[in-house]
């Protein structure tokens, strides 16, 4: 787990300051080690130069360090996360003859491109972005693993006489940090998207100019910044759905991910709440672990979401050494301001990973194991059975004519979601009319369950970052529209909402969110049920196996929990949430409101100034269905803009 940073332009001190400054920018990515490549410049100047921040996690040596060169064949890389299948990789190429200089993934890896050339970088699997120069082609291969877990941002230069034409690197901030982009700002159609979703939403970032590759995408550029070749190496369309898949595949599948997940030279805990999927992971890590297995729970004074009892329970169960972290709201509130500084883009989430973290690395730990994804795999959301039921009686009543059906809907959400005040209540009673509208498009069906507001209501709060929406829009952009739609194209209803699941709200607020909020404490997270070898193992089930009974995540229970009492788990589910909903009410308060009742800040930012200080005001009166998610998306939007200098116009 590192950083990465690179420049296509013009090979000098200019550039490569301005590349040294995207690496300091990440020095919390990589504390033990860093280095800058600067490669042989074409005639007219012009050539790649690379940036690496390192975290010493396999082979500490300096055999390891970053940029690497193969000693033999001359390719350079740069990478960022793990490739798990790395000693499977070592064991071919010493087949084949191959002797490597250092026994960590990133040789392994190198050697394996290098022979074989980009497009085996499918045969990668891991949690990886990476940047690999051939000298002999003189072209330089971008690529990200396929399920999204490790970021890479780019940015190109659209003025033809300027000494750069592209740039790269694990964080936005760090392309911020660089000093290219001229004059940056906020892209309006991300702060719709954050405001609808509560992230944003790749390829699009908050910054205007800078791109996200895609999950599972590769490209590759010449050595002036051409991009040559663009290609989804893989995707969720590639799933099986041939139902042929079985129990003991999975139970297989998942061992071997937590077994090739606890690689490392280095201590490694579990972060374990007390729910199936963390329980699970510290279970199987227990099992095949040669080593003591370290867990670690943040639990919380306010009992209704404190699972420290819980997850002391399962530790004893299981047979972790176990620590215990109590966050209270005057510590939250101290360390506010570094833990937004810790988001790489405004989330309305991530901050109880920015803690957690924390107290790993105060331990000692450089690496954990958390147990994030099962959900999306064994269907554990109530979308799962919330979704399917609605595209059911959507084609049930299909005889009915549009506006009777609208009508009645628009009926019974009065009568369950009432009005109480100056905002409707924004839940998904009050939302039914606009899904009864969706039919059983399970796309549309899906975003407005999960929108933070009513469509009407997110208009509303949208000021100059309205621009530019279309009149049907519903969190998206249309390329990710037709991507997700293709990706469930002829699936079955309960598979088409775990690839939207693991799509959306597993890779783009999750995944991203616990990288950029671990790797501020310097701590590698791990994710073995975000594995793209088990997903496929999964995805091949039928479908009443991998899902029922829905929401009990019946099949993950049996693989990961055996040998623990049933009873342990026997309570209703319940998210690792910080209690935001207390806090704000509380000290918390204060700080957040003198954030959304700035109205240049939010007229800067795109958002309308009165209304949003009209909702401030809603919710701290006890307005109805106005939850807690609402207000802080919306603060975090404002006050990660304000600590990057950021509008949604120009700076002069």
């Amino acid at each position: 787990m590192c950083g990465l940073a690179g420049i296509v332009g013009r090979v000098g001190e200019a550039n490569r300051l301005a590349l040294q400054r995207m690496t300091d920018a990440m020095a919390h990515r990589g504390p033990d080690g860093d280095g800058i490549w600067m490669g042989p410049a074409d005639a007219r100047g012009w050539g790649v130069m690379l940036g690496h921040r390192r975290l010493s996690i396999l082979d500490l040596t300096s055999a390891a360090s970053q940029p690497m060169t193969d000693p033999e064949r001359g390719d350079v890389t740069v990478l960022n996360g793990e490739i798990y299948n790395y000693i499977d990789i070592r064991r071919a190429l010493g087949a084949q003859g191959q002797t490597l200089w250092s026994s960590g993934d990133t040789a392994a890896m190198l050697r394996l491109i290098s022979m074989h050339g980009f497009d085996a970088v499918q045969e990668l699997r891991g949690m990886f972005a990476l940047a690999v120069w051939d000298p002999r082609r003189s072209e330089l291969l971008l690529a990200r693993d396929a399920l999204g877990i490790k970021p890479l941002y780019f940015m190109r230069n659209h003025d033809a006489s300027g000494d750069w034409t592209f740039a790269f690197a694990s964080e936005v901030r760090a392309l911020l940090r660089s000093g290219l982009l001229r004059k940056p700002r906020l892209r309006r159609s991300a702060v719709a998207s954050m405001v609808w979703n509560g992230f944003t939403v790749a390829p699009e970032t908050i910054v205007d100019g800078i791109e996200s590759l895609w999950p599972g995408e590769m490209r590759v550029y010449s050595q002036d910044g051409r991009e040559l070749r663009r290609k989804r190496y893989w995707t969720q369309a590639a799933l099986p759905r041939n139902g042929e898949s079985t129990d003991q595949d999975v139970a297989m599948a998942l061992e071997d991910s937590v077994r090739r997940h606890l690689a490392s030279d280095v201590p490694l805990g579990v972060f374990l709440s007390g729910g199936v999927d963390s329980s699970a992971i510290a279970n199987v890590a227990k099992r095949v672990s040669r080593d003591p297995v370290h867990s670690f729970t943040l639990a919380f004074a306010e009992q209704e979401r404190n699972e420290g009892e819980i997850a002391r329970a399962v530790s004893r169960a299981i047979g972790t050494q176990h620590h215990e972290i109590v966050l209270r709201q005057e510590g939250f509130v101290d360390r506010l301001d570094e833990a937004m500084g810790s988001l790489d883009q405004p989330s309305f989430d991530g901050l109880n990973s920015f803690f957690m973290s924390q107290a790993v690395a105060q331990a000692g730990f450089k690496v954990a194991l958390v147990g994030s994804g099962g959900d999306e795999l064994f269907g554990g959301y109530t979308s799962f059975r919330d979704l399917p039921a609605m595209a059911a009686w959507s084609r049930r009543l299909g005889f009915v004519p549009g506006a009777l059906r609208n009508a009645g809907a628009r009926a019974f959400a009065r009568w369950k979601a009432p009005n109480g005040g100056a905002f409707r209540p924004q839940t998904r009673w009050a939302k039914l009319p606009t899904m009864v509208e969706a039919g059983d498009d399970l796309l549309a069906l899906y975003q407005c369950a999960y929108a933070l507001f009513l469509p009407d209501t997110h208009r509303s709060l949208l000021g100059t970052a309205a621009q530019g929406l279309d009149a049907g829009y519903m969190g998206l952009s249309a390329d990710v529209v037709a991507a997700l739609r293709a990706e469930v194209e002829g699936r079955s209803d309960l598979s088409s909402i775990a690839a939207l699941e693991q799509r959306l709200f597993l890779g783009e607020r999750l995944l991203r969110d616990a990288d950029s909020t671990s790797m501020a404490a310097s701590i590698e997270t791990r994710l073995p049920l975000v594995d793209q070898q088990l997903l496929e193992a999964v995805a091949a089930l039928p479908d009443d196996v991998r899902f029922h009974p829905v929401r009990s995540k019946a099949m993950l229970r049996s693989a990961g929990l055996q040998g623990l009492d049933p009873a342990l788990f026997d309570r209703p589910k319940s998210g690792f949430e910080l209690p935001y909903d207390h806090w704000l009410l509380g000290a918390l308060g204060s700080e957040v409101g003198e954030v959304l009742t700035d109205r240049d800040l939010m007229a800067s930012v795109g958002l309308a100034p009165t209304v949003v200080a009209d909702l401030w005001r809603a919710y701290r009166s006890g307005a109805p269905g106005l939850y807690w998610t609402r207000i802080w998306c919306l603060y975090a939007l404002a006050s990660w803009a304000r600590r990057h200098g950021l509008s949604v116009e120009s700076a002069p």
